[in-house]
């Protein structure tokens, strides 16, 4: 009896695990003849009413047809709880191939919906579909492999179809809604700035470059690549005007190369040369894996010979070593036959997103602090860096955290052929006080790799102001900077602007109305006029930036704030006084660009009779060859007179990579108090055209 009781519990058990196994599995739609049918006859079933109807059904285009196409159309389609079939998406190369692929799957019957734990459920299937038209082969699949086959792989006779099943969607343009950073032109930035201004946003437009997704919200970055998109419908014409030249978009992933291109040619006058050029080429590739990680990388390989004055100042900043120059924004250039550089540069970024409360950057290149078209806190100016960046957003503030590896070139400084390393944290906190008036403070901390202590953790505090760091490593271990940034908005067509930089400022000495050499600090003032005197996408842009003498500069040869021969802030470094006065105009994919800059700068002298330290140049110690500690004013030195127009005229090719055919004229009237080699009077007018990647800013106003 026991036993009896024991074998049928066993039989029971069997036959309810068999029923609850089968009511677990997984079921296809069923059409009406396939009823009744088990499994693996049922999925065949279903596959093959599938085909024979596609076949059927479909007729090939009259356009695709004419162009003796052949192909695969790739279907990706579902089967609702209703048993109703609806197209997800459709890979192929012709738009009417989509529509029929649509067109025929929507007079697919009504079937029996496909099942799981018995319930009625979605399931996705892909369909192949030959182009010309195949006829279909009935269905089969495999049995599976048993632990008794004598071979456990699958039949290596046979190709698999793992490859192919994979689904790539349509390019849909990812990168406009994505963390990815949008390049810094100041040009481009023009497009969106009025809609970033307006009033009662909550953003922080002080700190650059933005990412697509903060400008997502307030300009339809989208909608308006759409409005300018040319009528192409051909592969050559669509890459030329419209579309990236490789675009690869699947299933939480998209990926994009493009090249770049910088190539001009021009005519300087005054110059020893008949001509100017440019010759960059270059790639770039961006992406993205899920919405939480996104990446950009950047090469250019570039020669090229510049007006007069431009190629003097990049002969002045030259690095240890031998090369004969660098070149301003880009890097350290080496001989090109006779009369020319060769400067290779390359930019990348990481960005990880993985709340909306903070983005973290790692990544080479350059960054901006303010509203203006200068920074003195700040500058995209200088060559690139590496960088590691910290981005927090709640509430109405931003709070940015910068960590940059920075490199003195200089050979005083050069030790067995390597250059010196030098890191700075810069701290920004943008708060939006009211819907109009947003501040920002900023502090900076450079210190140098003294003492062998590398990157010292002493400065990555990241709070801001923390000055008495400083002191308590001792009082030249670190150059802090400090600063503040106010904007106002006046309406939604007009706001006002400022920076204030504070650098060894001295209480004392300010109020005794000496005007002390300790008091180092710089400022700025501007406004913004959009759509100015009604007129559509046109921006009045007018700045005064106002520098005391030896701001930048610091007592210890290393931690003045600069990079590679370069001013971290204003491009002018310090002793000077400045009025720029901009207009920026754009429609459709025509633009045009008016600037004029009006200025008074404090140079060295740098000759045998007078080598005194006047305040200009970053790269000297305020403490040597200082000719006044009270009664020192801007234009102190060798004063200089600057005026310099930049008119330029843009069409743009492809939105993808901002590629432009453009024009430029510069005019430039340089007027020193005494001449000596590098710096004399001159007045030099240099024309160029080109067609150019405009993905990253180069000055020429020096």
């Amino acid at each position: 009896m026991k036993n009896s009781v024991l074998f049928l519990l066993i039989i029971f058990g069997f036959q309810y695990s068999n029923a609850q196994n089968n009511k677990d599995r997984e079921l296809f739609p069923v059409f009406p003849d396939c009823k009744n049918l088990d499994g693996t006859a049922t999925e065949a079933c279903f596959y093959n009413r599938i085909q024979d109807f596609v076949y059927t059904n479909f007729k090939v285009p009259a356009t695709v047809a004419e162009n003796d196409f052949k192909g695969v159309v790739t279907a990706l389609f579902e089967v609702d709880t209703a048993g109703v079939f609806r197209v997800l998406y459709v890979d192929a190369l012709y738009p009417e191939l989509i529509a029929e692929t649509k067109r025929v799957f929507g007079q697919l019957p009504k079937v029996a919906p496909p099942t799981y734990n018995g319930t009625a459920t979605y399931a996705k299937y892909t369909i192949k579909i030959a182009i010309p038209l195949v006829a279909p082969v009935p269905f089969s699949r495999q049995p599976a492999v048993t632990i008794q086959d004598s071979n456990l792989l699958i039949d290596r006779n046979k190709e698999l179809t793992e490859f192919d099943s994979i689904i790539s969607r349509k390019f849909e343009n990812p990168q406009l809604k994505s963390q990815l950073n949008i390049p810094f032109p100041h040009s481009y930035y023009a497009t969106f700035d009025a809609a970033m201004n307006q009033v009662g946003a909550n953003n922080h437009t002080g700190s650059k470059p933005y990412t697509y997704t903060e400008v997502g919200k307030y300009y339809d970055l989208e909608k308006a690549n759409q409005q300018i998109m040319k009528n192409k419908t051909g592969w050559w014409g669509r890459k030329f005007w419209n579309e990236n030249l490789v675009a690869i978009q699947g299933e939480g992933y998209w990926l994009t190369i493009n090249p770049i291109f910088d190539v001009r040619i021009g005519k300087s006058s005054p110059s020893d040369v008949s001509y100017t050029y440019q010759n960059t080429r270059g790639i770039q590739v961006q992406g993205a894996i899920g919405k939480e990680l996104t990446f950009t990388t950047t090469i250019y390989e570039s020669q090229g010979r510049f007006a007069d004055y431009y190629n003097r100042y990049a002969n002045s900043i030259k690095p240890s070593g031998g090369n004969p120059a660098i070149i301003p924004g880009i890097g350290i250039a080496k001989e090109f036959k006779t009369d020319g550089y060769d400067f290779p540069s390359a930019d990348a970024n990481l960005t990880y997103t993985p709340s909306r409360f903070f983005n973290l950057q790692l990544g080479y290149g350059r960054n901006f602090i303010g509203d203006g078209y200068r920074s003195l806190l700040e500058s995209d100016g200088a060559s690139p860096y590496p960088y590691f960046k910290i981005n927090t957003t709640f509430w109405k503030v931003k709070y940015t955290n910068t960590y940059m590896w920075l490199k003195d070139v200089r050979n005083e400084v050069t030790t067995d052929r390597t250059y010196a390393t030098k890191f700075s944290a810069n701290h920004y906190l943008s708060w939006n006080v009211t819907k109009r008036l947003n501040l920002g403070f900023f502090e900076s901390v450079v210190w140098s790799n003294s003492n062998d202590r590398g990157f010292d953790v002493n400065f990555v505090n990241p709070i801001i102001f923390y000055r008495s760091v400083e002191f308590s490593s001792s009082s030249k271990s670190g150059n802090a900077l400090l600063g503040m940034t106010g904007k106002y908005k006046i309406n939604n067509q007009m706001n006002v602007y400022g920076q204030f930089l504070l650098d060894e400022f001295s209480v004392g000495d300010i109020t005794g109305g000496q005007q002390s050499w300790k008091n180092k600090y710089g400022y700025q003032l501007g406004a913004k006029y959009y759509d100015a005197f009604r007129v559509k996408n046109l921006l009045l842009q007018l700045e005064y930036n106002h520098v005391r003498p030896y701001v930048y500069q610091h007592s210890n040869i290393l931690t003045n704030y600069g990079h590679n021969n370069q001013s971290l802030g204003h491009q002018w470094g310090g002793n000077f006084k400045e009025l720029v006065a901009i207009a920026r105009y754009h429609k459709g994919r025509w633009s045009a660009d008016a600037k004029f800059t009006v200025g008074k700068r404090g140079l060295d002298f740098d000759t045998a009779t007078d080598s005194l330290n006047y305040g200009g140049n970053p790269y000297k110690n305020y403490n040597d060859n200082r000719p006044y500690d009270t009664g020192v004013k801007v234009g102190q030195g060798n004063t200089t007179n600057v005026f310099i127009a930049d008119l330029q005229t843009a069409y743009l090719i492809n939105p993808t990579t901002n590629i432009k055919v453009f024009a430029s004229l510069i005019y430039r009237n340089f007027d020193p108090l005494a001449n000596n080699p590098l710096n004399f009077k001159e007045t030099t007018t240099w024309f160029s055209l080109g067609i150019r990647a405009d993905i990253f800013n180069m000055y020429y106003d020096f």
